[in-house]
């Protein structure tokens, strides 16, 4: 059988893994109905954990990891990102909760001032500066429509899993750099998603029972959550980063479709305004950090921070 060209497209790849996660925002939206978001962070740990399983299986691969520590690490702050992720996504519109998990890049680029600032060995790049600035912009647009609606709680939500996500990926960098292949790297990722969402349903809510329409709800969003986030994992690994970064933001746009066509979510202006900024911010940033690290060690030492 024929290899599908487009699984050696990098660009198509992305494509499809930000249309899969705008797809889980929808399942992970109607579930929040029936269930509590630690359940459901419990059951997307737990689909992808056997999914990843039962790939390394076929591989006659192995789970054992010499870097346990920076698993826990990395699966402690995607984790706790992915909690609050999903409880945003319940309580604010499907396209404002994807846009603040989204300021992760903008994140990034604060850290990285501010590492620069700490080691005092780099010259702070006041472009990337700007870049933080216009994110933030970005973001009180965005989230004056949610406060005026009272959903501050769910906007805080939205904007601290963007910066736990920020955090998580330079976790998911270190332990590429240390050898770890990325479906063990999703497998612990995974395993984490179900011990916490064990610890936190109790207190969200409790578990509840299933019927067919929610079974199915959950398991759509462990199937496409992690065939989205392994799409998302070879198009970074075989692409151009500034390319990738920029079509991940058409996530954004898919959510706004899908908010206006399954929950009749309103499109203010300032809400555009604000996921423009935000969506600009993300890839200058991306853009400034690619072309420090192609300049050598002089100029991306905060980078590799």
């Amino acid at each position: 059988m024929r290899r599908p060209r487009w699984l050696d497209s990098a660009p198509a790849l992305m494509v499809l893994a930000s249309l899969l996660f705008a797809l889980m925002g929808v399942c992970v939206k109607l579930a929040s109905s029936r269930y509590s978001a630690g359940e459901i962070v419990l059951y997307r740990g737990a689909v992808g954990a056997l999914l990843m399983a039962g790939v390394v299986r076929a591989r006659g691969g192995t789970l054992r990891t010499p870097v346990a520590g920076m698993h826990f690490w990395r699966t402690l702050t995607g984790v706790c990102a992915l909690c609050l992720w999903f409880y945003s996504i319940g309580q604010l519109p499907l396209a404002t909760a994807m846009t603040l998990n989204y300021m992760s890049s903008v994140w990034m680029a604060l850290f990285l001032i501010g590492g620069a600032i700490a080691l005092g060995g780099a010259r702070v790049d006041w472009r990337l500066v700007c870049t933080v600035l216009v994110g933030f912009a970005g973001v009180a647009l965005v989230l004056r429509p949610a406060i005026e609606r009272e959903q501050f709680w769910g906007g805080l939500a939205g904007l601290l899993s963007g910066v736990l996500a920020a955090l998580a990926y330079l976790q998911v960098t270190a332990l590429g750099r240390a050898g770890e292949p990325e479906v063990r790297v999703v497998f612990y990722f995974s395993l984490g998603g179900v011990a916490a969402g064990a610890l936190v349903a109790p207190w969200t809510g409790g578990m509840h029972g299933h019927d067919a329409a929610g079974a199915a709800l959950l398991l759509a969003v462990g199937t496409l959550a992690t065939a989205a986030q392994w799409m998302m994992t070879r198009a970074y690994g075989g692409g151009a980063t500034l390319v990738n970064a920029s079509l991940q933001y058409s996530g954004i746009a898919w959510s706004f479709v899908f908010g206006v066509l399954w929950f009749d979510e309103p499109v203010t202006p300032l809400a555009l305004a604000g996921t423009t900024l935000i969506a600009g911010a993300g890839i200058a940033a991306t853009r400034l950090r690619s072309g420090a690290a192609d300049r050598g060690p002089a100029h991306s030492a905060v980078v590799e921070s």
